[in-house]
């Protein structure tokens, strides 16, 4: 069942994004510089908190929904299409190797927290 999910996330993400990216211009809507810059603060802050938290604790929820809210100014993502961001992270070497620069343990922790978050449902696309 877990992979028949995974699967669902994996292509919510690519037709989403594929989609967004079409109507968009590939984003050309979106200011990348100051994006990867929020990111990289934001990643600071979770790696920072990351040895003595959970995925699921408040602050850290709080800093996943910093995440959430940076990701939507490309589009606006369905629950799924955010838990195939997560899947993307862990399964992307590129982007696995980007995220735990930040720590050794960021992907893994920032993939359960996202998925918490994505199970909250706040904020989601239908």
């Amino acid at each position: 069942m877990e992979n028949q999910y995974e699967d669902e996330c994996r292509r919510a993400l690519a037709e989403e994004q594929a989609k967004s990216l079409a109507e968009t211009g590939n984003w050309s809507h979106v200011d990348k510089d100051q994006v990867h810059r929020d990111w990289d603060v934001l990643y600071r802050e979770i790696a920072a908190h990351l040895d003595d938290s959970r995925p699921g604790d408040q602050p850290i929820q709080e800093l996943v929904r910093r995440h959430f809210d940076i990701t939507c100014r490309f589009y606006l993502p369905t629950r799924e299409a955010y838990v195939g961001t997560a899947l993307l992270y862990a399964e992307d070497e590129a982007m696995r190797e980007f995220h735990n620069a930040y720590h050794p343990g960021m992907v893994e922790f920032l993939g359960a927290a996202m998925r918490i978050f994505a199970e909250r449902g706040v904020g989601f696309a239908a």
